[in-house]
């Protein structure tokens, strides 16, 4: 039988069969794009789980005070997601777009004005919602919710208005610093938060005579001590000089242009978390509504949780796709 080290092709045709796989998995997975969207994902998932953690948390301390209340609290929450904290992340969903490709084509300062105006359009729409939530109680007797319940949610929503304003700029701001692919900060600004959180409600639930009000209100705490250590971090860190000059009343020439990508944003946000939380409201039509409204609730809530893996992804390659789109890069 003949060697086959003589052969030139026995030599090559392993290494060529490699090099052949090697180019078709190339083709299937580029490895280092997805590691570096695995690791702007992670920091992503674990700050939207933080911030989704602190008004369930004022729910779990609400819901300890008896039955009534923890059914109240839940389907406050419940209607607080549809008809609120869901709309503020649809509406700051046009900034992944404009910033994005902002940063992508260099324009730095138009992301501090993309900014301002999508916050114009935040507290514009939040007071219209705060209004809403002042009458929740009146508004969900009326979609069949039993009265007793819906009053408890009515009064616990009326303590969380003063967290949906902070909810909404807090959304505008994590976009703000997300497309520039800022993330580890977010992760620290959610976290601290949420650990601080959980002794404020304790405090304000068990310690003052605010008890079943005071849940919301802790809510509403945590979550402006969040803007304000974001905000506090963007005006002072140094890598922000070029994106953030300040307050300027460009903004507001800019708020059509966000309107048309913000409200399609909020559509489909909407309509994707209405899906899930219109089961809340149904269980409220069934016999022993307290014990139906809160077990379909947490089966809810931790669908939701859940669902913040794979928003995590969403965010990485929303802004991935939109940095290269800016800077011109469409392959």
């Amino acid at each position: 039988m003949s060697s086959s080290y003589g052969d030139p092709e026995a030599v090559e045709s392993p290494l060529l069969g490699r090099k052949t796989a090697d180019g078709w998995w190339s083709k299937v997975l580029d490895v280092e794009e997805a590691k570096n969207q695995i690791l702007f994902a992670l920091p992503m998932i674990l700050t939207n789980v933080s911030y989704y953690f602190i008004p369930l948390v004022s729910v779990m301390f609400a819901g300890h005070l008896g039955d009534l209340e923890l059914a109240g609290s839940n389907l406050a929450n419940s209607w607080a997601s549809v008809s609120g904290f869901t709309l503020m992340i649809g509406l700051s969903g046009g900034l992944e777009t404009l910033c994005g490709q902002g940063f992508g084509a260099k324009i730095y300062r138009m992301l501090g004005i993309y900014l301002q105006a999508s916050c114009i359009i935040t507290i514009f729409i939040t007071i219209i919602i705060s209004v809403l939530w002042w009458y929740s109680d009146f508004i969900l007797t009326l979609l069949h919710q039993d009265p007793q319940i819906a009053k408890a949610a009515g009064l616990y929503l009326k303590y969380l208005i003063p967290g949906l304003f902070a909810h909404g700029i807090l959304q505008n701001i994590l976009r703000f610093l997300q497309t520039q692919s800022v993330v580890v900060p977010l992760v620290v600004c959610s976290l601290i938060p949420l650990t601080l959180h959980v002794g404020i409600a304790y405090g304000l639930v068990h310690w003052t005579k605010l008890a079943f009000r005071g849940a919301p209100l802790a809510a509403s705490i945590s979550l402006w001590i969040s803007v304000l250590m974001l905000g506090f971090y963007v005006i002072k860190a140094k890598k922000f000089e070029q994106t953030w000059e300040g307050l300027s009343s460009e903004a507001f020439s800019y708020i059509y242009s966000n309107l048309k990508l913000a409200l399609p944003s909020a559509a489909m946000v909407c309509l994707e978390y209405w899906a899930f939380e219109i089961l809340v409201l149904l269980a409220g039509l069934m016999p022993n509504a307290e014990l139906t409204t809160s077990l379909i609730a947490m089966c809810v809530n931790t669908e939701a949780i859940c669902y913040m893996v794979a928003y995590g992804l969403s965010a990485a390659a929303s802004t991935r796709v939109s940095n290269e789109l800016g800077a011109g890069n469409p392959a």
